[in-house]
């Protein structure tokens, strides 16, 4: 056998084992999957970083890819070479350190799908780090003389959206809105560099909001207007400031006044979410991206309680994995 048979045996190889252990069936049903459900940045061990899969229509799209996301696709029974579209919310490192995991897993196992990465401005910077991550490891490859190996960036397309942006895929449609998750002054340079996106995904008979991180925002509630689920963050500040001084106990009181001002101005407190749900009408309510993580019912009922305080609608604070289909 020659070396490019050998090559090529080594490849097929390495596909069917990646299919057997991440999964490689076709979505059956659209659903919204919950991969990971805890805010950054502090690793868990109960709950992965924030991550969801949309299955629509017959493709897999990943929304947002936090942490570990490549591991949890394989425990939801997806492949990670099935990957259509990866859509992010922001670039905040608990939003986007699944990525490198994505791309270079696909690269080793010879993907040959298209996959593109919608992200706000900085997305392509961003994607094209990564590609220069796996530069030398993919020159290196398996380390069979003669062998060529594919570019990282084989098969992987980058397109920034921004506010207002709309996206029709495979009977998907798409729509960004820029929303509160930073505060720049409008006429600075960091307003146009660093955008925070809400993503609204429109099926014929179902549609569905994924706020991403925000704060309160009317943009967001109109985006979400009467939708059939709506996917919200959620955080308690104080809890979360707690955990991370005890976790780093001579962090400056300065520095600790910053975080919790970005906690309480870009995030949803629990009041602010049920305000969303109940202002926007929406006919269910899915709650992830928690901090701190829950773990104890006690805990879920607590949270639970304080939003249907004002959403009287169906409520669910999700864990890592759940899954909803999106049907009527």
């Amino acid at each position: 056998m020659n070396l490019q048979k050998v090559i090529t045996c080594i490849v097929f190889s390495v596909s069917v084992v990646s299919q057997a252990f991440a999964g490689g069936a076709a979505p059956s049903q659209n659903e919204w999957i919950t991969l990971g459900t805890m805010a950054g940045p502090v690793p868990n061990a109960h709950h992965s970083q924030p991550s969801n899969a949309l299955l629509a229509n017959g493709k897999t799209y990943v929304v947002d890819a936090g942490d570990g996301t490549a591991g949890q696709l394989a425990k939801a029974g997806l492949n990670v070479k099935s990957v259509n579209a990866v859509f992010l919310s922001h670039l905040h490192f608990d939003h986007t350190a699944g990525l490198p995991g994505i791309l270079s897993l696909r690269w080793q196992t010879n993907a040959q799908n298209e996959l593109t990465v919608y992200g706000p401005p900085g997305t392509k910077q961003t994607v094209e780090g990564i590609f220069a991550y796996m530069t030398y490891g993919a020159q290196g490859h398996y380390g069979v003389p003669g062998q060529i190996p594919a570019p990282p960036s084989d098969n992987v397309k980058v397109v920034e959206v921004t506010d207002g942006t709309e996206l029709e895929l495979d009977g998907l449609k798409v729509s960004a809105i820029r929303n509160t998750h930073y505060s720049w002054p409008q006429d600075s340079e960091e307003h146009q560099k660093f955008v925070a996106l809400s993503f609204k995904f429109e099926l014929p008979d179902y549609t569905v909001v994924y706020t991403g991180d925000t704060g309160p925002s009317d943009a967001v509630a109109k985006l979400a207007d009467n939708v059939d689920l709506l996917i919200s963050e959620m955080m308690d500040v104080d809890d979360t400031v707690n955990l991370v001084k005890r976790m780093n106990p001579n962090l400056p009181e300065k520095a600790l006044g910053h975080m919790k001002k970005h906690l309480s101005t870009h995030h949803l407190l629990p009041a602010d979410v049920g305000q969303l749900a109940n202002k926007a009408k929406v006919k269910k309510l899915v709650i992830t991206h928690m901090a701190p993580g829950l773990v104890t019912d006690a805990e879920y009922e607590k949270y639970t309680s304080q939003v249907a305080a004002i959403y009287d609608g169906d409520i669910t604070i999700a864990k890592d994995l759940d899954r909803f289909a999106l049907k009527k």
